[in-house]
């Protein structure tokens, strides 16, 4: 019935737009990630949704922000359970005390460990996840726990450190043994000698909770794919800490199934192993986010009672393939025969790829004679005009 007209597909980066007609997008949704450090989801939705009626009164447009279980997917879930925020002080990723929060909405708690544990919390010169501590985010768990709460959402993206999570059991009353007996602390440098986990003194809580951890990764715990050798350098490692981390991880993997854990799962390396850490010591239900997200929001639902679906992040890569909020959003569009426009700041995607994804177009904010901070800083501007150009009917 909404046809598309034309047969050619291209990406448009401003001075031509495709020249795709939808003749009768009546129903439209608007559901994009964030554009990291430029455009919220929500300022996304505002800013694409008012383009559209400009030019389109008719149109019916729903909106829906969303997120993949990257950094900021909890504060995006409070949001949309109209929950309300909980202040509560923490050590940040270096053991220093800070302000932080979550978000609490009935009886369930949506806990960002960026928040707590973020890698945006450090100054570039003091990143080094040998020595960051997810101790902060188990500092948010006791306090949801004290207060009674029994289901825990986690996100856990944009994390610094690489400690599998060991810091966070700290908080919540576990000790690590080493050889000798003596308390470590929960750090990535201290893995490879981790040789006990005595959980005789953990919070009672956490045996009643819920918890269910959402990743955007799926990678495993060690290896040439696992946390440390392919996140550990941004996080400040060097190589021979890099090799020393893996070996660290492994050694936790091979305890962990020791004492009836396998932690050999997609995403146990997620946040440097805080994906493997809550199976451990929360008996976490691991997920994808964003097939938490499209269940929480009923987004097959709203995709099949639309015409025309508009989506968006940042970058579209070989990333977004495995796992990211658009390929959610591209999967639901193609499996009900949905066109979908997709919004990135910039495409590392071949045509063939996005077409075999469902994309019937692609508008790249970014143009060529634009550095990457051009076309952050403008991203606002370049996305109304490039929605308010689109050919619809």
């Amino acid at each position: 019935m909404f046809g598309i007209t034309g047969r050619k597909r291209h990406f448009s980066k401003g001075r031509s737009l495709s020249p795709f007609l939808f003749p009768i997008a009546v129903k439209i949704l608007i559901a994009p990630d964030k554009f990291k450090g430029s455009l919220s989801a929500n300022q996304f939705c505002e800013i694409a949704k008012s383009a559209l009626l400009d030019n389109h009164p008719r149109f019916h447009v729903t909106t829906i922000p969303i997120a993949d279980g990257g950094e900021g997917t909890c504060q995006l879930l409070t949001q949309l359970s109209r929950g309300e925020h909980v202040s509560v002080k923490v050590f940040d990723p270096l053991m220093r005390e800070i302000e932080s929060g979550y978000g609490i909405s009935g009886n369930t708690a949506f806990i960002e460990m960026a928040l707590a544990s973020g890698l945006e919390l450090l100054k570039p010169t003091e990143r080094n996840c040998s020595i960051t501590s997810t101790y902060g985010t188990g500092q948010l768990i006791k306090h949801a726990l004290d207060a009674g709460i029994s289901n825990i959402v986690l996100g856990i993206g944009g994390s610094a450190t690489n400690d599998a999570g060991t810091g966070m059991a700290k908080a919540l009353g576990y000790r690590l043994l080493s050889i000798t007996g003596s308390d470590l602390e929960g750090i990535g440098a201290n893995l490879i000698h981790l040789d006990q986990i005595d959980s005789t003194a953990s919070h009672s809580g956490i045996k009643k909770t819920h918890f269910t951890t959402l990743c955007d990764v799926t990678n495993p715990l060690h290896g040439q794919n696992g946390a440390a050798y392919v996140f550990a350098k941004q996080k400040g490692a060097t190589d021979e800490e890099i090799k020393l981390l893996d070996k660290g991880l492994k050694h936790f993997e091979k305890l962990a199934l020791q004492m009836g854990c396998d932690l050999r799962f997609r995403g146990a390396g997620a946040a440097g192993g805080l994906g493997a850490g809550t199976k451990l010591f929360l008996n976490a239900t691991i997920q994808r986010g964003i097939d938490f997200i499209i269940d929480f929001t009923r987004l097959e639902t709203k995709i099949q009672e639309s015409d025309l679906v508009i989506t968006g992040e940042g970058k579209l890569d070989k990333q977004t393939l495995s796992g990211k909020a658009v390929s959610g959003v591209a999967a639901l569009a193609k499996k009900h025969g949905k066109h979908l426009i997709v919004v990135c700041g910039a495409c590392h995607l071949s045509v063939e790829q996005t077409k075999a994804m469902g994309i019937s177009q692609v508008i790249v904010l970014q143009e060529d004679a634009q550095s990457k901070m051009q076309a952050m800083l403008n991203a606002a501007d370049a996305l109304k005009n490039k929605i308010a150009q689109l050919k619809l009917g």
